[in-house]
């Protein structure tokens, strides 16, 4: 793949090891390391939370050039809410913060914003400037970035089974098309590749329905640290794996 012309020697390598024709349509990133990569520079954890975002921006940056069409960040779960209340205030406000530096980068670069989760919870000032970047950004097509807040995958899963009993659904008409539609993520397609940082190999009930099959990816490096050049080594990795779907293999 034709490397960015602002791409480094080190990433221009990798560019171009990169098959075009082998892009993940969906990538799902757990963003995991922010507090360890505070606390190995003797910063806060707020100051871990600030560097995140910024990793945020150059994930975007990496889908958008490789052709990714849609990017799903876990940025706060249904269990984050027991961390420090003071931690989670500062937490909305980043999110609030966050959203309104990026809408013009949004708008410049045709990216669409999607949230998925309860957001009943969060803050009126951050669901007012969701709803502001929602409807900015509603007819853009290059990128869906699609951010979980207060999400979890069983929730996810307990609502959708809550609403087909509200709808009158059948259990004989019942099928895994039809549950899809009832998920947070009915309008996109199932996650191809799932990413999570900082060393942890679990999932921590994040999409647990729609990666049956995705390929997962885990890395030692802080979420703060994945740049252009962790992220296309994770492409890259995607890229070796035979994808089966259950299909071959096993015993």
């Amino acid at each position: 793949m034709k490397p960015p012309a602002n791409a480094t020697e080190k990433e221009r390598l990798l560019w171009l090891e990169i098959d075009e024709n082998k892009i993940p349509e969906h990538v799902a990133i757990i963003m995991d390391g922010n507090g360890r990569w505070a606390k190995k520079r003797g910063l806060s954890r707020i100051k871990g939370h600030k560097a995140g975002a910024k990793a945020i921006e150059n994930a975007l940056d990496s889908a958008l050039h490789l052709g990714v069409k849609v990017i799903t960040v876990y940025a706060f779960s249904t269990e984050n809410w027991i961390r420090p209340e003071y931690e989670v205030s500062v937490l909305m406000t980043l999110l609030f913060q966050f959203l309104k530096l990026q809408k013009k980068k949004l708008m410049d670069k045709d990216i669409k914003l999607s949230i998925i989760g309860d957001r009943s919870k969060l803050p009126l000032f951050v669901n007012r400037e969701i709803d502001r970047v929602l409807d900015e950004t509603r007819e853009n097509k290059s990128l869906i970035f699609n951010i979980a807040l207060n999400y979890g995958g069983r929730a996810d899963i307990l609502n959708a089974v809550k609403n087909l009993i509200e709808a009158g659904i059948k259990p004989d008409d019942l099928n895994e098309k039809l549950f899809s539609s009832y998920l947070y993520t009915k309008d996109l397609p199932d996650p191809d590749l799932l990413i999570r940082t900082s060393g942890e190999i679990r999932v921590s009930n994040f999409l647990l329905w729609q990666i049956a099959y995705s390929e997962l990816y885990f890395t030692d490096i802080l979420w703060p640290d994945f740049d252009t050049i962790e992220m296309l080594k994770a492409i890259l990795e995607y890229q070796k794996r035979e994808r089966r779907f259950g299909g071959t293999g096993g015993i």
